[in-house]
């Protein structure tokens, strides 16, 4: 009897030791397709695109967002199968939800998807995604499928090698930057890039589901910021049953499994707080449609009121108020001018937001943190320009700096704007009243009048 239930015993505990390896076996495989590229040359295509993409694109260039996507990046990327390329992970200064991934590691999100994800599990599913084509070489995959279409014959001929990656990607019309055949995916691609990502979220203790709630969610939201993952990512069918079938596989939800970081809320805060992204010029239009030039009326002298949850202030009658996640806005309806980049410029009026500096508002000086902010301002405006120095001010009985600057305005020319700033408990709050060059004396008064309204919430 005894030695009977030792063997039992036994075999139950061989069967539990046993059960990690099982459902490691039923993960679903994928092999990469056919590829004349050599992962060498893998990272040779990608870092050639990657320069000319940080031409193309805005980047936001901020040292803090970067470094906490390389540390996120580079965790995920431990876990992908296959070959170990040297990632590097860069945030794009642009609005709307999209991230992008290049042969050899080289991954750009937009800082949208930041600001969208829900949590730190939502945004590594977006991430393990990328990470995804890149293990799977889907890239140069695509690029030996469009040479042997063009070429077979020279490829048995053992004419690939010599032209080298680049003749090749050139020969093939592959082009270089955000219009490359390297990016553009079969929705079997996607698929597979869905799977490779839910096992690295899941061998990460991350929880997998988060994959498919954010597809839900931008699937949900429609609009205008959804479609653009979604139009560079062709949607698989059954894409949410797809993930979750793959979590069962591998050994499905456990409670312990990670869905949030403090770190990813305080560098999700740090990104709205940031200035919006970067001008460009608007074209005139003679139908008045899209970019059409259309100069406001001059402000009213009736004033109305705005109270918000941490502030409230009198701004002209016949502006309008423009709320968002991360910013409030005070301006005339032609104030805000269409780019076609997503999301309107500001040319006339007053913008107020909050600013995270990199040190606790509380024990932070305000000159250095006014500077931190001026820095990003001047990386999301290449043409920003401080016309003065600092002077002391003061907002609603508290210290404040104030300074003007200048700059190339949406409408194509130079623009001034006045710079507030106050330090409060929930960082640097900071006003910014933009008018032309021509037209900011017709102005002035009524920025004046209304930063002297400003009346913050008492804590």
């Amino acid at each position: 009897m005894k030695l009977g239930r030792y063997r039992t015993t036994g075999w139950a505990l061989l069967a539990l030791c046993l059960l990690p390896s099982l459902a490691a076996a039923q993960r679903t495989k994928i092999k990469p397709g056919i590829n004349f590229f050599s992962p060498q040359q893998d990272v040779e295509v990608g870092e050639a695109n990657a320069k000319e993409i940080q031409k193309q694109l805005p980047m936001l260039n901020d040292r803090r967002v970067d470094d906490y996507l390389n540390r996120l990046g580079l965790r995920l990327a431990e876990k992908a199968p296959g070959e170990k390329f040297p990632y590097q992970f860069r945030a794009v200064n642009d609005m709307s939800i999209n991230a992008f991934a290049l042969p050899g590691g080289y991954l750009f999100v937009n800082r949208g998807t930041i600001e969208a994800a829900d949590d730190e599990a939502q945004l590594a599913g977006v991430i393990g995604h990328e990470i995804g084509h890149v293990a799977l070489r889907h890239g140069t995959n695509q690029a030996t499928k469009a040479y042997l279409a063009q070429a077979p014959l020279a490829v048995l001929g053992g004419m690939f090698g010599s032209k080298g990656a680049l003749g090749i990607l050139t020969q093939i019309g592959a082009g270089l930057g955000v219009n490359s055949l390297l990016l553009k995916y079969s929705r079997d691609a996607e698929r597979q890039a869905d799977v490779v990502g839910t096992q690295i979220l899941y061998d990460n203790g991350y929880d997998p589901r988060a994959m498919a709630q954010f597809f839900e969610k931008l699937a949900a939201e429609g609009g205008k910021r959804a479609p653009q993952f979604f139009s560079s990512h062709p949607n698989p069918e059954n894409r949410v049953e797809n993930v979750d079938a793959e979590i069962q596989r591998l050994g499905g939800f456990s409670k312990g499994m990670k869905t949030d970081s403090p770190e990813f809320q305080a560098i999700k805060q740090y990104v709205k707080s940031l200035p919006p992204p970067p001008k460009t010029a608007a074209k005139p239009s003679a139908s008045g449609g899209k970019g059409a030039i259309e100069r406001p009326q001059p402000p009213s002298t009736r004033y109305q009121s705005y109270k918000g949850q941490s502030l409230q202030l009198s701004y002209p009658d016949n502006w309008k108020v423009f709320e968002s996640d991360s910013s409030i806005t005070f301006a005339p309806q032609a104030g805000l001018v269409d780019t076609g980049q997503g999301s309107p410029s500001l040319a006339y009026g007053v913008l107020t937001a909050v600013f995270s500096p990199q040190q606790d508002a509380r024990s932070m000086d305000l000159t250095a943190a006014t500077d931190q902010l001026l820095n990003s301002l001047s990386q999301a405006n290449p043409n920003l320009r401080r016309a003065q120095n600092y002077s002391r001010a003061r907002v609603d009985g508290q210290d404040a700096l104030s300074c003007l600057l200048t700059n190339q305005s949406a409408l194509g020319s130079g623009e001034t704007i006045w710079l507030l700033t106050v330090l409060r408990p929930e960082g640097l709050v900071y006003f910014v009243s933009v008018a032309p060059d021509s037209d900011y004396g017709n102005y002035r008064q009524a920025f004046e009048k209304l930063i002297r309204s400003v009346r913050f919430a008492r804590s």
